[in-house]
């Protein structure tokens, strides 16, 4: 849909609609307007592959146990192993594929943030501990995903690298630190891929949290970077809603009731904020709900075996052989070996949370 096409829609709506445009329907959806034809998007996790749920709630663990049968791809970790690009974007284009297949508009992944410290609770989806490398996986991904006309995420913008205090440290990083580190990769996937939208972190950065930080979404991302896309809130990540919207926030997910709507209405009507930044806000939410749909090309399913067989490739090509001494491997048939640990009896194949799914 064309700007002129956008400019009109945004002109018929009334204020509340547009200010209920920029936050969810449910857990999985944006708001849809029947009154001017305005579908819904749908977004679904994740990094390692779709994990569609049915409508959940923090109770059941946004239903990460009952999702829609999917390939479980290799771990981000591992495919940032494998370094190639090729083979990271086939991953993203069958990823693509199911999504289409189970009508979703995004895929929430893939996750580049810098790995830090061992004890960060999501290494396990980010890509690696080189920002370069990170950008270039990344960007491979999202091409892939994209081509297949569905939307990719690039997460979690910005650093956030570590597990204590996750949804409220305030990360203390020199602007040179930044720049090289962490954010290289977001560049490089940004420029290289053009993801159709990106998610902010919940820590803070420098003392303001990324849901509101100038700096990071309007400055750099969108000023510096020239990215069109939206930005969207990690799940419960927004802490002041105006303020985000002025700070380059488009979307809050998932839906918080509608107290958080009337403050952006009553904002706009006390002069506190400035209409037209909730309507730049609205072009992009309505160029990016539209793009979903002239993405779609739902098919009736996808060859499951073949994508199985992908997985297995790129795990095997993930694989790395630091030192092979004394010629251990291949192990020989007369070997035997002692596996220790709880995952000799349940072993672990892939991530929780967001990375989780049904395979």
């Amino acid at each position: 849909m064309n700007r002129e096409k956008i400019d009109a829609l945004v002109a018929q709506m009334t204020l509340e609609e547009k200010a209920g445009l920029c936050a969810g329907k449910d857990w999985f959806e944006t708001k849809p307007v029947p009154r001017l034809g305005i579908p819904a998007a749908s977004m679904f996790d994740g990094p390692a592959g779709l994990r569609r749920t049915a409508q959940a709630n923090e109770d059941d663990n946004m239903g990460a146990y009952e999702a829609v049968p999917s390939t479980c791809f290799p771990t981000g970790s591992t495919m940032a192993a494998t370094w190639d690009t090729e083979l990271v974007e086939e991953v993203g284009c069958a990823m693509g594929d199911e999504c289409q297949a189970e009508s979703v508009s995004l895929l929430l992944g893939p996750a580049l943030n810098i790995k830090r410290h061992p004890l960060c609770g999501r290494n396990f989806e980010y890509l690696s501990e080189d920002p370069y490398l990170a950008g270039k996986i990344a960007a491979a991904q999202v091409r892939g995903t994209q081509s297949k006309g569905i939307g990719a995420n690039l997460k979690h913008f910005a650093a956030n690298n570590q597990e204590s205090l996750r949804l409220s440290v305030n990360n203390v990083i020199s602007e040179r630190a930044l720049r090289e580190i962490y954010l290289t990769g977001f560049e490089i996937a940004v420029r290289e891929s053009k993801p159709w939208t990106m998610m902010c972190s919940y820590n803070q950065v420098n003392g303001f949290h990324a849901s509101r930080n100038k700096h990071l979404l309007t400055e750099i991302l969108r000023d510096e970077w020239k990215y069109d896309g939206i930005v969207i809130s990690d799940w419960g990540a927004t802490k002041d809603r105006v303020d985000s919207l002025k700070a380059g926030l488009d979307l809050e997910m998932p839906y918080s009731g509608p107290e958080n709507d009337q403050l952006i209405v009553d904002a706009v009507r006390s002069g506190e904020l400035d209409e037209s930044v909730l309507d730049d806000a609205v072009r992009r939410m309505l160029t990016f709900v539209y793009r979903t749909k002239e993405g779609e090309n739902r098919i009736p399913g996808y060859d499951q075996d073949k994508h199985h067989a992908l997985a297995r490739r790129a795990a095997a090509e993930g694989m790395v052989l630091l030192k092979n001494e004394d010629q251990l491997l291949p192990l020989r048939q007369e070997q035997s070996i002692c596996v220790i640990g709880e995952m000799a009896e349940h072993v672990r194949f892939q991530g929780g949370g967001s990375s989780h799914n049904s395979p």
